[in-house]
C-alpha cells in the first residue's frame, strides 16, 4: 500500500505523486482511492488502491536507474520499417506493459521516425503518450528537470538521424 507523498507510475499516464487518499463510493459500496498527481500535464486521477496491482501501479525508478534508462535511449538501434498498422499495434502493446525501456525505444522510434517521415494520426497520439510516460519518469526520478531532460532526448534523436544520414 502507498501513502501520500509516494511517487508511482501508471503504465499509461506515466508517473505522480499520491496528493491525497479518499473513500468514493459507488453502487452502494465504498472503495478507497489514491488522489495521483501526475508530473507531466496537469491531469488528475484517483486510482483504486484494490486495484493497483492489476493497473500496474508500481514505484518510480531510482535516479541510477534513470541514468541506465537514458543510456539504453542513447544506444538504442532505431529499427527498419514495418508496416505502420502492424508497427503501432506493437507499439501499443509496449506502452501499456509499464516497462519504461520498452515505452523509451517506442520513443526514440517515434521521435526518428516524425524527424525522418512524419507520422499518422494515430503514431502521432503514442509518439505524445510515451513522451508523457518516459519524461514524467525520469522528471520524478530526480535526474534533472522537465527541459534538460527532453534536451537530451532531442539531441540524441539528432545524433542518431545524422548518423544514419551518414551511412
Amino acid at each position: 500500500m502507498y501513502c501520500v507523498g509516494d511517487k508511482v507510475v501508471h503504465p499509461m499516464h506515466g508517473a505522480g505523486i499520491i496528493k491525497d487518499m479518499k473513500k468514493i463510493e459507488l453502487s452502494g459500496i465504498k472503495r478507497d482511492y489514491y488522489v495521483v498527481c501526475f508530473a507531466v500535464g496537469s491531469m488528475i486521477s484517483d486510482i483504486p488502491v484494490d486495484g493497483c496491482e492489476k493497473i500496474g501501479i508500481r514505484d518510480v525508478i531510482t535516479k541510477d536507474e534513470a541514468k541506465k534508462v537514458l543510456e539504453y535511449f542513447h544506444n538504442r538501434e532505431v529499427g527498419n520499417d514495418i508496416n505502420w498498422n502492424k508497427r503501432q499495434r506493437e507499439n501499443i502493446v509496449k506502452l501499456k506493459s509499464g516497462d519504461i525501456y520498452q515505452v523509451a525505444g517506442v520513443l526514440k522510434e517515434l521521435m526518428c521516425r516524425e524527424k525522418r517521415k512524419g507520422l499518422s494520426t494515430s503514431e502521432r497520439k503514442t509518439l505524445c503518450s510515451a513522451r508523457q510516460i518516459v519524461l514524467s519518469e525520469l522528471i520524478l526520478s530526480g535526474i534533472a528537470d522537465e527541459s534538460d531532460i527532453q534536451l537530451i532526448l532531442d539531441d540524441t534523436v539528432a545524433e542518431t538521424i545524422g548518423a544514419k544520414n551518414n551511412l
